[in-house]
């Protein structure tokens, strides 16, 4: 999915920007990804801790093993135009959210819906 810049302003969900898998192995992961299912990464972390693969119908897939927290299994990435906008309205709706964690391509915080399970709202760094 593809949006443009202008769109991507304020705190409303405007796409789902990944949908990732937690891994305890990310090596072993992206290579099963890679090798048997036939998707190439086009993003790998430099610290080993996972990749992205963009199909190609635009959508974003990805294999982490976390750093902290309590997710487990896998996850669903919102995107947003404004984080720090999006971060603030889910504080004032109750939400308890994380505060933004910066990466080289994105700014993204966490939190759980009401049943445990990981949400990720996320606002990618405008590329050149």
């Amino acid at each position: 999915m593809t949006t443009s810049t202008a769109a991507r302003n304020g705190a409303a969900v405007i796409g789902m920007d990944l949908a990732a898998y937690y891994t305890g192995d990310p090596q072993r992961a992206i290579a099963f990804y890679r090798d048997v299912i036939g998707i190439t990464p086009t993003e790998i972390d430099e610290e080993g801790r996972g990749a992205e693969f963009t199909l190609p119908d635009g959508t974003t897939f990805g294999v982490w093993r976390p750093d902290e927290g309590p997710f487990v299994g896998g996850a669903v990435m919102f995107a947003v135009g404004d984080i720090d906008a999006a971060i603030k309205q889910l504080r004032e709706r109750n939400v308890a959210i994380s505060d933004p964690m910066t990466t080289p391509v994105c700014r993204m915080a966490f939190c759980q819906d009401p049943d445990g399970n990981p949400i990720i709202i996320h606002q990618r760094n405008v590329r050149d």
